[in-house]
């Protein structure tokens, strides 16, 4: 299967979405089980509840039950009521992390209702279509007038006609949940299922098929996602492993013992890492204990580490190394881990 792929299909009754590179999975979305936490993006109006002293932070009751913890808690006293949106992954039996800071994100857009502004992505080089789309997001004023909007780089190419359309649906929406402040605690707006993030990340695919999971190798891959050991490119492999406190990574060099077999093996896993932490929705404080390599190739390994993430996607600090010569990083918590999402 050539060419990049998405497929939108079920599993165990929830929707999921898959993308396929040459037949190799690059990403999958799956909706949380019935009674989980609201996902990332979730917009909730939030009742303050009690400060939580040396940390700088604040409780909230979200609705439904659910509890969410914001770090912002200046000028702010318990009982007083706010929109907030999921920003993070909450650990089991921890509150959601939130944010104050709400954006509307669409396929072409994202709207920022608090913080004014128009802005074109910076991954848009060309300056004919910089000014295009600057020109189309003006025209759009009369629906974002107060509101800030940033034209996404999926837009590089779209028909003008469905920016516009997608700037106003997403103003739209806007103006809805921020009309909501007043009221006891409740959700007002779900995060979005796995089809519309498909949708809304994936642009132009070159084929996206409905259902296929079992006939295009989606079930082997996230199967072969989901154990600990990993192959990598020229026989050497990987053993991934999340932890409550960390993700441990171990690199081995397999049946290769030359003398650059380590840095080889370091050079595959590194430039596979985005893609795998992706897939296996693994994010926080990550420990490389690579394959032995002399001391010179470190600066070669961080590199090729910015490089993948730069093109890969997700955001990485590289903290650097230990005594006992691991490389840390930390990575966003975008998504749950997909061991506890996928249906066992």
């Amino acid at each position: 299967m050539k060419g990049t792929v998405v497929l939108l299909d079920e599993v165990a009754g929830r929707r999921a979405a898959a993308l396929m590179v040459d037949g190799k999975l690059h990403d999958i979305f799956i909706d949380p089980p019935e009674g989980a936490p609201p996902g990332i993006g979730a917009i909730s109006r939030a009742k303050a509840d009690r400060p939580l002293k040396g940390q700088g932070g604040i409780t909230l009751h979200l609705g439904d039950g659910h509890m969410g913890y914001m770090r912002r808690a200046k000028d702010i006293a318990p009982g007083d009521a706010f929109l907030v949106q999921v920003s993070g992954v909450a650990e089991p039996g921890k509150a959601s992390p939130v944010t104050p800071d709400l954006i509307f994100k669409s396929r072409y857009c994202i709207v920022t209702p608090f913080k004014p502004g128009l802005n074109v992505s910076r991954a848009i080089r060309d300056e004919d279509e910089r000014d295009r789309l600057l020109e189309i997001a003006h025209e759009s004023r009369a629906a974002t007038e107060g509101y800030g909007l940033i034209v996404r780089s999926s837009a590089d190419g779209a028909h003008a006609e469905e920016i516009h359309d997608d700037i106003y649906a997403m103003c739209k929406t806007a103006t809805m949940v921020v009309s909501e402040m007043e009221g006891p605690p409740e959700w007002l707006l779900d995060a979005d299922d796995a089809h519309t993030r498909a949708w809304r990340e994936w642009d132009a695919p070159d084929e996206v098929i409905e259902g296929g999971f079992a006939d295009h190798g989606v079930l082997e891959a996230v199967d072969m996602a989901l154990a600990a050991r990993q192959a990598l490119p020229g026989g050497a492999y990987a053993f991934i492993e999340a932890t409550r406190a960390l993700v441990a990574i171990d690199v081995n060099t397999g049946a290769d013992h030359s003398l650059a077999a380590g840095l080889k093996a370091n050079l595959a896993l590194v430039r596979d890492l985005p893609r795998l932490t992706r897939i296996k929705g693994l994010g926080g404080q990550i420990t490389l204990d690579l394959a032995p390599m002399p001391k010179r190739d470190r600066k070669q390994v961080e590199d090729a580490v910015k490089k993948a993430f730069r093109q890969g996607g997700g955001d990485v600090v590289v903290a650097g190394w230990t005594p006992l010569g691991m490389l840390e990083l930390t990575r966003k918590r975008d998504r749950a881990p997909l061991s506890q999402v996928w249906p066992g």
